[in-house]
């Protein structure tokens, strides 16, 4: 029996979970989100699907971003963006990633298998603002296998996303406007 510093019966401690938001393109990466989802819902305290694009309709900019602060990325430590063929031209992806770096959470990019690359084919096109953070030492830049190796890997990723220095974010990019 374990009598801990005080005498008293210590209790195992409880296992912290992250809590993250996964942004995604709705319509061609559902199938990535719910793959990893499922693999990691145990491990994870919440991992979002708040889709701005089924729960939002407005175009006023100042109302968008303080519903993505307040529904989507208050609360989170991390922001998971799953990169697909068409992640670099959406605004909400480009919006989520700008209240994510607002906040000075941690952000990871995932390159899924349907990611497009520029075309002499030597480099995966990623949204502009995460591209930014990726190049600025901010975000992390992961693949699709590296990031659904192991709950511990993943884990890991969390870890080092959330150490990396705050005076390393740019988030001096104008915020896309529309899709395409």
């Amino acid at each position: 029996m374990n009598y801990g510093i005080f005498g008293g019966v210590s209790r195992p401690q409880a296992l912290v979970k992250h809590k993250i938001f996964v942004s995604y393109h709705h319509q061609g990466d559902q199938a990535y989100y719910d793959a990893f989802s499922t693999a990691f819902h145990d491990t994870y305290n919440v991992i979002y699907d708040n889709s701005l694009e089924r729960s939002i309709d407005s175009d006023d900019v100042n109302y968008v971003m303080r519903r993505i602060r307040e529904n989507h990325i208050i609360g989170t430590s991390c922001t998971i963006v799953l990169v697909g063929a068409e992640s670099p031209k959406r605004k909400y992806i480009d919006w989520e990633i700008s209240a994510t770096l607002e906040k000075g959470h941690a952000l990871i990019g995932v390159r899924l298998p349907t990611a497009r690359l520029t075309p002499d084919n030597q480099y995966v096109l990623v949204p502009d603002r995460l591209l930014d953070n990726i190049n600025s030492g901010f975000a992390s830049w992961l693949t699709w296998e590296q990031i659904t190796a192991s709950t511990t890997r993943l884990g890991q990723y969390i870890a080092e996303a959330k150490n990396r220095s705050a005076s390393k974010i740019n988030n001096t990019r104008a915020r896309r406007v529309r899709n395409g």
